[in-house]
């Protein structure tokens, strides 16, 4: 128990600013759609294939290299439009540009999302995300076993009473096994979303991972020819019912357009239903219905919503909410009274030397 409680505390006292950063980074993008205000923002989203034809000819004016869409939807009532060289537009759903940006520090949503994902390190620190994860687990775990022994003094508390190193750790250990469970649906979600490895081990029982279709290569590519209103009419036809969230331009030549729907019973905001459109004739060349996916596909689809709170309404989203403003708790005050602690060590408790006695006689 003491072996476990020393890597307990010196590895989240090593990681835990991280697990705080990416705790809090995490739960504001949780209220995203409540504090961007820009005009339109808060508009009903509607699913006209020939509003949003003429919105992706606007996107496509606005500047070079458009790379996506996201189409506005409930979150959000603009289009997002986003450009190979990491610029960006948001587009009232009437064709109006309503906000222009040249990089992703010019909006806090992107920066915000590159820090929780990627902690601006690009693939690299999308690693370090994933075993966060792996170690938030850890401990969660580990600290609930660390509390048993502790429960009968447990008392919840929001912040610790006093800032003295014995409050502290009462604090970290009794919010801790309060906040566990969702912890562990946090962590887990993530890392199973960022080590897909990892996924399709846990769900290899169930079955195999869904492949997409094969998609021709050697289509004319998109030009002033293409008809952006017969592909959104087309492509709509294929998935009546269903919401378009975002189309895809290829990102090599010969290769279709893609449009991402989200069906009635697809937990991902942005749907997993996807259409492929030839870029001259405007001809469905492929499509992909996660409905005949199977088990792993629809089980893997639910980790993302999960993590962001996109299901179970207002409760779950305060359920992570709370998750979040734990995590961010747990780890700057377990940071912040290990460091303490560890540097006041040597003032505070230096031992003095003692010479050894000499014997009787010796002189």
């Amino acid at each position: 128990m003491k072996l476990l409680s020393l890597l307990h505390r010196w590895t989240g006292g090593i990681v835990g600013i991280l697990l705080a950063v990416t705790g809090l980074s995490g739960t504001v993008l949780l209220w995203e759609d409540s504090w961007i205000m820009l005009d339109g923002a808060h508009d009903p989203a509607l699913a006209d294939p020939v509003a949003m034809g003429r919105a992706i000819k606007v996107a496509r004016e606005t500047a070079p290299g458009l790379s996506r869409v996201t189409f506005a939807g409930d979150e959000i009532g603009l289009h997002q439009a986003v450009y190979s060289d990491g610029s960006g537009a948001y587009i009232m759903q009437e064709g109006t540009v309503v906000d222009r940006w040249s990089g992703m520090w010019e909006r806090p949503e992107l920066w915000l999302f590159d820090l929780h994902h990627y902690l601006f390190l690009g693939e690299t620190g999308k690693t370090i995300t994933g075993v966060l994860g792996i170690l938030l687990l850890a401990f969660t775990i580990s600290g609930t076993i660390l509390w048993w022994r502790t429960r009968k003094t447990f008392r919840f508390r929001l912040w610790p009473p006093r800032y003295t190193a014995s409050a502290i750790v009462r604090h970290h250990r009794d919010l801790g096994v309060v906040a566990s469970p969702l912890l562990i649906v946090a962590a887990a979600t993530g890392t199973l979303m960022i080590f897909p490895a990892v996924s399709g081990f846990v769900l290899s029982p169930l079955g195999e991972a869904h492949q997409k279709p094969a998609l021709p290569a050697e289509l004319a590519p998109v030009g002033p020819a293409t008809d952006w209103q017969s592909v959104m009419r087309n492509a709509q036809a294929v998935f009546p019912s269903a919401a378009p969230r975002r189309l895809m331009l290829p990102s090599k030549p010969g290769e279709p357009i893609a449009i991402r729907f989200r069906q009635d019973f697809e937990w991902t905001p942005n749907g997993r239903s996807y259409v492929w459109i030839a870029p001259d004739s405007a001809a469905v060349v492929g499509m992909d219905d996660p409905a005949k996916a199977g088990a792993v596909s629809a089980i893997s689809e639910t980790f993302y919503p999960i993590h962001a709170a996109k299901v179970g309404g207002i409760v779950w989203r305060l359920a992570m909410t709370f998750a979040g403003l734990a995590l961010v708790l747990l780890g700057l005050l377990a940071s912040w009274s290990f460091w303490r602690g560890q540097i006041g060590k040597p003032a505070g408790r230096r031992r003095v030397a003692q010479r050894p006695r000499r014997a009787v006689g010796q002189s």
